[in-house]
């Protein structure tokens, strides 16, 4: 469950930002974008956020993430789409991609990301 040592990174990543960060009183929501290639379970992530910042000056906060597709094109036709594979396939491989109208290899783009977007604070008062 790879989900609960990237809830303990982005955990211990607030932490220390909130800590540098005289001004933040409370950290209400942090936005997370995730490719959908990176093969995460959102629920577990979620899930894994919530008991890890029991406890602790993140508690209350809110996990938001945006699930981001990958992309796939043709360099020959210009056909584009978003990819999107069932299952489990993605934990293994990637399979070689051939376009629907040519039969070009397709380039794939995007989906690999993993990234805090923005985060919602209460300052302190001046």
């Amino acid at each position: 469950m790879h989900e609960l040592s990237i809830a303990t990174t982005l955990v211990n990543t607030l932490l220390d930002y909130q800590t540098k960060q005289e001004k933040i009183r409370k950290i209400l929501e942090v936005y997370v974008r995730i490719g959908k290639l990176r093969a995460i379970s959102i629920e577990q992530l979620a899930y894994s956020y919530d008991l890890l910042v029991n406890g602790t000056n993140l508690a209350g906060s809110k996990l938001v993430v945006e699930e981001i597709p990958a992309k796939i094109n043709c360099p020959k036709c210009n056909f584009s789409d978003n990819f999107d594979m069932k299952g489990d396939s993605l934990h293994f491989a990637v399979p070689s991609l051939s376009c629907p109208r040519c039969e070009t290899h397709l380039n794939l783009e995007g989906g690999e990301e993993l990234q805090i977007a923005k985060i919602r604070v209460v300052g302190s008062a001046a």
